[in-house]
């Protein structure tokens, strides 16, 4: 066929128009398209001048199709390409279809965190169901599941493998415990420890197969290596199992006012042009007409730096939970003399009270959520082990003094609104905050069993 011009070319100049050669079956025709012309139409164009019934498919040269629905231009075809027109039924590589249906399903990582969530408790669950029930095969049964879940979650590839490897430690502390269980208050601290010790292992082992840095991880082996050594120390100085339940308590309560502090480390040259001492890495842009911003910040970079932050706090946000849902229960449950159980009851309720006011310091929902339910969590247990101390209608009173106190405190909620915000507010609350952690600094003297080991030696 002889060389012909598309009617597709605009009246304006050759900028806006590519040359190309369309091999067709009926021979080569040379068209002048604008740069926003589909393949559809260039097809149309080409079936118009070789008197085709039908529109042919375009494709390059090396067989790749262009797809219908997008410019040459954006799919890189330049003056001087060679397109084929093809007539047959074209079938897609099985690449291609695996691609697309990758695409198509879409990514729910808050969901896949949920139901990890969820499957970590259930096997908190489990371990703790097995260990009680005294059956050595339902155990051994137990610890197998487990473990096989542990192993199967640790492995750092897949869909939503950085919810899984965020769970794998869950399990193999679990694990751990439903196999070291004895009955008996004596061994529980070794217990909790062989578990975290599990935990910050299985950490370990996925953080080193994982191609990047993985924030959570790096939490876990912190704190499963702090409640190893919190938990064995007193365990191999034959000291009481509430030193390490008090320990862990004021731990929490620490955590929670200085985990964001922690979670942000950045070099203060990073922060800083020190040639100007003027430009924070905040106020930073990629780009600057001034020969002196070399150390300028680049924004991705700090976008890396705020989404790893994030992630940090709110893990260490969720160990805060975790340890106040396992050590506020096992002080109050092992305070048996009453000096005891007066310092565990005041360090618990001392303790949530300053995790709730932390929480108030903290703009990432999810983080802020974690420490209320961790203060309520202590508080809670607490008045649990209250009620179960008290007699039917000491009961029945606790219960409308409790739900009394709590109507005032919904009241008091609604009407200061988001008042801790304000300047006023925010600095009674950091005298509370204050004063609710000195006490409970004091009230781990008395909780740990030291005052009253002080008092006999003296006695």
């Amino acid at each position: 066929m002889s060389e012909a011009v598309s009617p597709l070319m605009p009246s304006s100049g050759s900028a806006a128009t590519i040359a190309i050669s369309v091999h067709g079956p009926v021979g080569v025709l040379d068209m002048v398209v604008p740069v926003g012309a589909t393949p559809v139409d260039v097809g149309r164009a080409y079936a118009d001048q070789a008197g085709m019934t039908g529109i042919p498919l375009l494709q390059t040269a090396l067989g790749e199709h262009l797809r219908a629905d997008r410019a040459l231009a954006e799919m890189g075809v330049e003056s001087g390409a060679v397109l084929i027109a093809a007539t047959g039924v074209r079938r897609a590589k099985p690449s291609e279809h695996q691609g697309m249906g990758a695409r198509d399903i879409p990514e729910t990582p808050q969901v896949a965190a949920v139901v990890m969530g969820l499957a970590a408790a259930a096997a908190g669950l489990s371990a703790w169901y097995a260990a009680l029930s005294g059956n050595d095969w339902l155990r051994t049964v137990t610890v197998g599941v487990l473990m096989v879940c542990a192993l199967t979650g640790a492995l750092p590839w897949g869909r939503h493998a950085q919810q899984r490897t965020a769970a794998a430690p869950a399990f193999a502390g679990a694990a751990a415990y439903a196999a070291f269980f004895e009955p008996g208050d004596h061994l529980m601290g070794a217990v909790v420890a062989v578990g975290a010790l599990a935990a910050a292992l299985t950490a370990a082992i996925t953080r080193a197969m994982a191609d990047g840095r993985d924030q959570v991880l790096t939490v876990w082996i912190v704190v499963g290596c702090l409640v190893f050594g919190v938990c064995a120390i007193p365990s191999l100085l034959e000291w009481n199992d509430r030193v390490s339940w008090a320990v862990l308590i004021v731990l929490a309560m620490l955590g929670a006012r200085f985990a964001p502090s922690l979670a942000i480390d950045v070099p203060d040259e990073a922060l800083l042009d020190l040639d100007r001492l003027a430009v924070t890495a905040w106020s930073a842009r990629d780009k600057t007409s001034s020969r002196r911003g070399r150390l300028v910040i680049p924004e991705p970079a700090m976008r890396r730096l705020v989404e790893d932050a994030t992630r940090t706090v709110t893990a260490s946000c969720a160990a805060i939970l975790l340890i106040t849902l396992i050590a506020a229960p096992l002080l109050l449950g092992t305070a048996n003399i009453d000096l005891d159980r007066i310092g565990a009851r005041c360090l618990t309720f001392f303790a949530g009270a300053a995790i709730l006011l932390a929480a108030r310091q903290y703009r990432h929902t999810a983080a802020r959520r974690l420490l209320r339910a961790a203060g309520l969590a202590c508080w809670l247990w607490l008045i649990a082990f209250e009620i179960s101390d008290l007699t039917s209608t000491w009961t029945t009173w606790g219960l409308v003094v409790v739900s009394l106190l709590g109507a005032i405190s919904l009241a008091a909620a609604v009407a200061t609104g988001r008042g801790w915000r304000s300047v006023w507010w925010s600095r009674k609350a950091e005298v509370a905050e204050s004063l609710t952690g000195a006490l409970a600094f004091a009230s781990t003297v008395v909780a740990s069993g030291l005052f009253r080991a002080l008092w006999e030696m003296t006695s």
